[in-house]
């Protein structure tokens, strides 16, 4: 199969809240596959039913080829779950954390210990793995929790919003561990808030709101669906400024700043257009060129956007 998960028609109620109303979707192997949503959306919900914590209400889905109903035991055997705080025990030290994982998972007493050790080694935590993680740093300890997730194995990864609460070297450092579970063949299902985030991760985003798929693509396909791509143009002088707003008919002048937002439609071929369209006369001091981005794409597509700050 070409998908980790192949979902349709998923739907979840909890007395009269809906919280997933027919949700469809295929996430594709070997790639990161990034949901976003803001608070209450349904992500944390959807995550249950995939994991086989929770059943949907109607529809199905099939996660590494099997069927949540029909095969939940082989589903829980092929995926991983991180949720977005921690779950290690602050009473063990960092290796025996990994060493209950391993016996949960039913590894030999060899086997675990030497995956244990080779994952205290990838993940920088050696020097640590005979202390607590209470007092590891909250970079560590997110680190120690995908460790516990991989003693396992699996195929899929669920990963809850790992960055949260993280400083931006420890954020960089856990992007890179996810680039390189990816290169290795893992699937990772990611749930964030950050914006930025899924876009240096993900291949394919889907946008969840009031529990239904309301956008989904690639980065670039869903920022090419969301308007307001322009230019802004900044200027010596008002007389600049107004000369130039007289020849580019739609573009609105900020006379404090000096600048003229331009609307953009083709990228690069439209800048040139843009700028030829000025009189020779006004000096143009410069040009920023805005996109979009998936803080635009989030804004445009869900309802209650006010729930989740913008993260730049």
């Amino acid at each position: 199969m070409t998908d980790a998960i192949v979902a349709t028609g998923l739907r979840k109620t909890f007395g009269k809240t809906v919280a997933l109303d027919g949700v469809s979707f295929a996430a594709p192997r070997g790639t990161v596959f990034a949901l976003l949503g803001p608070n209450g959306s349904g992500k944390t919900t959807l995550v249950q039913l995939l994991s086989t914590l929770r059943l949907p209400d109607s529809g199905s889905a099939r996660v590494l080829g099997h069927d949540l109903r029909a095969a939940p035991a082989e589903v829980r055997a092929g995926i991983g779950v991180t949720g977005q705080f921690a779950a290690v025990d602050s009473m063990l030290t960092g290796e025996e954390n990994l060493l209950l994982m391993a016996k949960l998972g039913h590894l030999s007493r060899t086997e675990g210990r030497a995956r244990a050790r080779r994952l205290l080694q990838r993940f920088d935590l050696a020097d640590a793995a005979a202390r607590p993680p209470s007092a590891y740093s909250g970079g560590m300890r997110r680190r120690l929790d995908i460790a516990m997730t991989l003693m396992g194995d699996p195929a899929l990864i669920f990963l809850d919003e790992p960055t949260t609460g993280l400083d931006p070297r420890s954020r960089q450092t856990m992007w890179q561990i996810v680039r390189e579970l990816v290169a290795e063949g893992v699937t990772v299902f990611l749930t964030t808030q950050y914006l930025q985030e899924a876009d240096e991760l993900a291949e394919r985003v889907a946008v969840l709101d009031h529990g239904r798929i309301v956008a989904a693509g690639t980065p670039a396909e869903l920022k090419q669906r969301v308007p307001g791509a322009h230019l802004t143009l900044r200027f010596a002088t008002p007389a600049d400024l107004r000369t130039a707003a007289l020849a580019l008919a739609g573009s609105t002048s900020d006379e404090d700043a000096l600048t003229l937002r331009v609307p953009m439609t083709d990228g690069g071929g439209a800048i040139k257009r843009v700028l030829d369209r000025i009189p020779d006369r006004v000096d143009v001091e410069d040009v920023t060129v805005h996109t979009p981005d998936l803080d635009d794409v989030f804004f445009a597509f869900t309802t209650t956007a006010a729930d989740l700050g913008r993260t730049r």
